[in-house]
């Protein structure tokens, strides 16, 4: 790389214009920084991607155990009005228990 540089600056001092320095070395920073630029763009817009998708995944999951929940909750529901249903039956039994020994003795 020195020598190129070197090069170029004896090439345009041999060419008569002794005050300008050569366009091609301010051109190779420029050019690295494009290099550098579209890379990191490119590596933001990779981790940015990820991010979304591992959003979605986490929606989805989120989304399953949501109606893993609910039918879980249905269950208990669904159990609980078993239990409550049972738990009349049995207190009419008892009622009427209650209502046909109280006949019986009086």
């Amino acid at each position: 790389m020195l020598l190129w540089v070197f090069f170029l600056v004896t090439l345009t001092l041999s060419s008569g214009s002794h005050g300008s320095l050569p366009s091609q070395p301010l051109r190779i920073p420029r050019y690295a920084d494009a290099i550098f630029t579209n890379s990191y763009r490119k590596v933001l817009g990779q981790l940015s991607a990820r991010k979304l998708l591992q959003d979605i995944m986490n929606r989805q999951q989120g989304e399953r155990n949501q109606e893993q929940g609910a039918k879980v909750r249905l269950g208990r529901q669904v159990d609980s009005v078993w239990t409550d249903q049972q738990q009349m039956a049995l207190e009419s039994i008892l009622v009427s228990l209650l209502q046909e020994r109280r006949n019986s003795q009086g």
